[in-house]
Parts: C-alpha cells; structure tokens; sequence
C-alpha cells in the first residue's frame, strides 16, 4: 500500500487534526514508498525497532513516538540511535497519541473499558479523554484482582479492598491527574496507568478510590485493534510486538 494512501486513510480515521497534541501525530520519521508489513507496538523503543528490522517491516506503527513537545531538539545520544536505526533499515515511524486515546471504538480506553468488562455511558472531558461508567466487580478487591487477571499486572490500589467500586472512571496512560475532575463528575473509583505521591493524598482527601494499573500495560490494545482495523481494510501483515514493561 503506498504510504500517503495509508497516512490518509489513518489520519482520517483518527481524526487527528482536530487534537492539539504534544506531538507530532501520523508520520514522524520517513521510510520507504510502499508499505506491507506494519511492526505494531506501544512505544518505538530501540529493542521494538530492532524487532520490527529482523522482521522486515516497512513501517512502524505505535502509540508513544518522538518529538515531544518540550524536549531537547538535537538528534543525538538515545534519540540518535533510534532515528538512526530506522533510517539505515527504510522502516516508517507512525505514531498517534491522544487521537489513539480517543477514539470511541479503536481507542485505548475504550478497548481498556472492554477488556475489562466495563459498561461505558460517556465521556467526560474535551477530547473524549476520560470514561465514566459502571464495573460489574462489587468491591474495589475484586476490580484489582480483574485488572491483573486482564492485564497481567499488580495494580496499586488506593482504597480499601472491601469498599464499594460504585460509579467508575478511568484513562489510561499518564492520566493520574484527572482524578480531581472524577471526584467532580461524582465518581467512586478513577483507574488510570501512573501514580504520583500527590495522587495518594487527592484519593483521600476527594473520596475516590484509585488504581494504577501501569501505563504500558493499559495502552496495549488501542493500536492493537487499530492494527486489525488497517490489516481487514487494506490486507496488510501487522504483527504486534510487545515489550515486558513493568510501568
């Protein structure tokens, strides 16, 4: 497939020019013309791109790219040695951040709400970022123990396990900081990837349990099904290689 078609087909999908984003969304580094075979993974990381080269890709699709909004320009160091990578190898870079999020079908926290059996009933902020909805596990224990039967992951859960989950939020990735904005829709529970020291003080003090269910362990299914969408639609080979990440 040549790649404007499938940037096209992908941006439009996405609707990634409607985000203002802390990256670049869709092509961030430039390889070959036609495309086949997409490496699928959450974050372009050297070992994922070394994956993705001995396994003859010609583009690279992930959720977590480069160019971040704030960071230092120079392609050097860690940065140099990734870029450098999948240049000499012709591999395409396509990443897609909040637009990966976002979307109600493909997105990562849709697809998370479904992996873990919750029923969604909207969203509540700009960008259809955070979910809201009802869980059918009763007690906070039980929603920890289906978060690492699912997602294979311990999570850090702030609440008693014998607590009531009540009405649920969640948003995967970095996304501990909305849980202010849980507590002001009513929420019970707010689950999320991260943690900060100030999350377990804004969990007590707002009344809303909380669960850290791993940043990289929360956003492994939106490029995967978006994976699937591209494969069905346009007969590509994707393949999705997933790092053991422990965050």
């Amino acid at each position: 497939m040549n790649r404007t078609h499938l940037l096209f087909e992908l941006d439009a999908l996405l609707n990634a020019s409607s985000f203002k984003d802390y990256c670049p969304n869709g092509l961030q580094v430039e390889g070959v013309d036609s495309i086949n075979k997409i490496a699928i993974a959450v974050t372009a990381s050297l070992a994922v791109i070394e994956a993705a080269a001995n396994w003859g890709a010609d583009a690279l699709l992930v959720h977590h790219g480069y160019f971040w909004k704030g960071e230092a320009a120079p392609l050097t160091g860690m940065k140099f040695e990734r870029v450098a990578h999948l240049i000499r190898h012709n591999i395409n870079l396509i990443a897609y951040h909040l637009p990966l999020d976002a979307h109600p079908t493909l997105g990562n926290n849709a697809q998370l709400g479904q992996k873990l059996g919750f029923t969604a009933q909207g969203q509540l902020l700009s960008q259809d970022l955070v979910w809201h909805g009802l869980s059918d596990c009763r007690t906070l224990g039980e929603l920890a123990g289906r978060v690492e039967s699912v997602l294979g992951r311990t999570p850090t859960l702030i609440g008693a396990p014998d607590a009531l989950v009540g009405k649920i939020g969640w948003c995967t990735g970095a996304a501990q900081g909305f849980i202010t904005d849980a507590a002001a829709f009513g929420l019970n529970t707010y689950l999320s990837g991260e943690v900060s020291e100030r999350t377990f003080h804004e969990a007590n003090e707002l009344g809303v349990h909380y669960l850290a269910c791993g940043h990289h362990a929360t956003e492994r299914y939106g490029v995967q099904a978006l994976a699937a969408h591209i494969s069905a639609q346009f007969n590509l080979e994707c393949r999705f290689f997933d790092e053991n990440n422990p965050i």
